[in-house]
């Protein structure tokens, strides 16, 4: 099933309350895989993330951006992060909100980025790391495109305990 129409955009600061109310909602299937989700996420965390990513992606040291619909609505995130420059390589990364959740979307928005980056930056390698359990993101990622290059040991440390890790690439 194809989403309905998406696109992502950079963040901007009036994003944080409707960015804490999608995480609130998903908090329950989010705090399982990534790190920045705990049972204590606050308004307060979504107003720091955002001010960073701003920062950030101004800098270029990321590039975060909202995945919305047409009534804009904001269905997740996506975006880059662990810049490599001099290896022209970035981790991709994504979540969609739970009440949208298995329809498309992750899958899409990593296409949107994936153009995104290939025509407007310099990079040439884009990974994915999902945790071995993480059934979810491995099928976004096998989905999109991107070529299962293996499993690495011990590779994400998800509050306090390690855990395997299937790597995807992405390459131009």
């Amino acid at each position: 099933m194809m989403p309905d129409r998406i696109s992502i955009w950079p963040y901007v600061i009036d994003d944080v309350p409707r960015l804490f109310e999608a995480v609130i909602e998903s908090k329950a299937q989010l705090s399982e895989w990534l790190p920045w989700c705990h049972p204590d996420y606050s308004i307060d965390d979504s107003r720091s993330w955002v001010e960073s990513q701003i920062v950030a992606f101004k800098e270029g040291t990321e590039y975060a951006f909202l995945i919305v619909n047409g009534n804009n609505r904001l269905l997740g995130g996506c975006g880059l992060n662990y810049i490599d420059r001099p290896n022209l390589r970035a981790n991709l990364g994504y979540w969609v909100r739970s009440s949208d959740a298995r329809k498309g979307i992750a899958t899409e928005a990593v296409r949107l980025l994936t153009a995104w980056v290939f025509s407007q930056k310099e990079f040439r390698r884009l990974e994915i790391l999902a945790c071995e359990g993480n059934q979810a993101s491995q099928r976004v990622a096998e989905r999109s495109g991107a070529t299962s290059e293996g499993v690495l040991r011990n590779r994400i440390n998800l509050r306090g305990r390690l855990h395997d890790a299937v790597i995807y690439s992405i390459v131009r």
